[in-house]
């Protein structure tokens, strides 16, 4: 058991786990958040559960994967039905507040903490509809994502990042006026909408980052780009059109904004650092930073996130504090679902006779030295998703298993960018051998047809509550959740 600490929990949206400076990147500058990693621990293969906001904030709140939770997408979201790390660490006198984006059902529902300040949330406790049509394969083009980052990337702002200087503040308010009023260790959850786009970043931050020196995407073009008809109706669905040479200089111009974006989050949590510093809290204080996926700005010729490639599915994770040695770096594969047991520990909680079942396991063992061989393994059923898609990692092997589709297998250590499919030309016996090997490993956790089934029939479930496919399919679709305040726009479809 690990000595108890407060804990500072930040967590980003949207950032790509490869644009950090203490994960190698030569560009993007993020000293705050290195400064996270070069005093404490950097896990260098940790993923999320599921690469959209709600059913991987789900997973992170009860450390469990969507299959076993039915919180699929950014319409069945969590809703309190379930026990969260939080509300584990309320139940036993310790104080757990939140701020900003949980991106749950309501504040209406028990979500575990003391206190929401600030908290966004699905809209009106429905979300945007339109993606439950996926169930039927009904889903209609929805390309405003699209055009917001081929026409958004530039100088400029967004109530985004308004409201993550709402945040910070709000958290800055509580350290100072909350915290030294707690004898027991606290949890303050510090949640940001950046790095989600609109690119649009302030002059100071697009200086930072010239746009002629940005590098180009991983595989593009076409006739690099991967062609697996997942990804062809992804790209279909998000109305992304094929991508050429005359698309570089756009292309660079995400580049530029969304490092820029990354650096505005790494200022924020920088502010909320330093406070906890000025008031003396770093001594008795553990933080942590994640994200709840990836994006892929380009990569493959994709935008987003909504698969399970590593721009998408693998996710930032640090540790610092006391009982973490500087400069640790764990290898052992690491999930969102580990956070549960491994946030209830570090506050000096415990967990309870139902948690035995919980798939994560405590990372503190690994944080000392004690790693152990585990499988990546994650899933998604939402939005732009023909069916189903699961990931399984066993070493450096990674199977990406669609339902009803071609596999696709990657080495991650040849080909750490997935450009080569090992299974794109029906695959050798090697690889076909792989590639059976880690389905029958998956198929030790979920049957992936089973669950593929389970998640369109409470789509359809839930679609028919609203009047069914036609008049969902009426109600516009929604490229993100409006901040608390903000006006919400619906975008029409095709």
């Amino acid at each position: 058991m690990t000595t108890p600490s407060n804990l500072i929990v930040f967590q980003s949206d949207n950032h790509n786990r490869d644009l950090l400076g203490c994960y190698g990147h030569p560009i993007v500058k993020t000293p705050n958040l290195d400064r996270i990693a070069n005093n404490g621990a950097r896990f260098e293969n940790a993923y999320c559960t599921s690469s959209l906001c709600c059913p991987s904030r789900a997973s992170l709140a009860t450390g469990m994967y969507p299959h076993q939770t039915g919180f699929w997408d950014n319409c069945l979201v969590y809703d309190g039905r379930r026990p969260s790390w939080a509300g584990r660490i309320r139940g036993q006198g310790h104080t757990a507040v939140s701020v900003g984006k949980l991106h749950f059902r309501s504040t209406d529902d028990d979500n575990g903490f003391s206190q929401e300040l600030a908290p966004m949330h699905i809209i009106n406790g429905v979300g945007g509809l339109i993606m439950l049509l996926r169930w039927s394969a009904e889903e209609p083009v929805q390309s405003g994502q699209w055009r917001m980052y081929s026409t958004e990337s530039n100088v400029g702002t967004s109530d985004y990042q308004d409201y993550d200087r709402e945040i910070t503040r709000l958290a800055s308010q509580w350290l100072r006026k909350e915290a030294p009023r707690l004898t027991q260790p606290w949890v303050l959850y510090v949640s940001y909408t950046s790095a989600h786009p609109p690119f649009s970043v302030p002059q100071r931050f697009w200086d930072m980052y010239p746009v002629d020196d940005m590098p180009l995407p991983v595989a593009f073009r076409e006739g690099k780009r991967p062609e697996h008809p997942a990804y062809q109706h992804l790209r279909h669905t998000k109305g992304i059109r094929v991508l050429g040479a005359e698309d570089e200089t756009m292309l660079k111009q995400v580049a530029a904004g969304y490092y820029g974006l990354i650096s505005h989050l790494d200022e924020q949590i920088g502010e909320v650092m330093d406070t906890a510093d000025t008031l003396g809290l770093m001594d008795s204080t553990r933080l942590v930073y994640t994200s709840d996926h990836g994006e892929s700005y380009g990569n493959h010729g994709l935008f987003g996130k909504c698969q399970l490639l590593e721009t998408a599915a693998a996710v930032p994770l640090m540790m610092c504090g006391p009982g973490i040695e500087p400069g640790t770096v764990v290898n052992q594969i690491a999930s969102q679902v580990d956070l549960f047991p491994t946030l209830v520990e570090a506050a000096g909680a415990k967990l309870e006779a139902a948690d035995e079942s919980l798939p994560g396991i405590s990372l503190w063992p690994a944080l000392k030295g004690d790693e152990v061989e585990r499988v990546g393994f994650g899933e998604y059923h939402a939005s732009c998703s023909r069916t189903g898609s699961f990931f399984l990692r066993r070493g450096d092997d990674k199977l990406i298993y669609h339902v009803g589709m071609p596999r696709e297998l990657y080495d991650l250590l040849a080909d750490p960018h997935e450009e080569h499919d090992r299974l794109s030309d029906g695959g050798t016996p090697e690889a076909l051998r792989v590639a059976d090997e880690l389905e029958a490993a998956l198929r030790e956790i979920c049957d992936p047809e089973a669950v593929d089934d389970r998640a369109r029939a409470d789509q359809r479930v839930r679609a028919e509550e609203f009047g069914g496919n036609a008049e969902v399919a009426q109600m516009g679709a929604l490229t993100r959740t409006p901040p608390p305040g903000a006006k919400l726009e619906m975008q029409p479809t095709g």
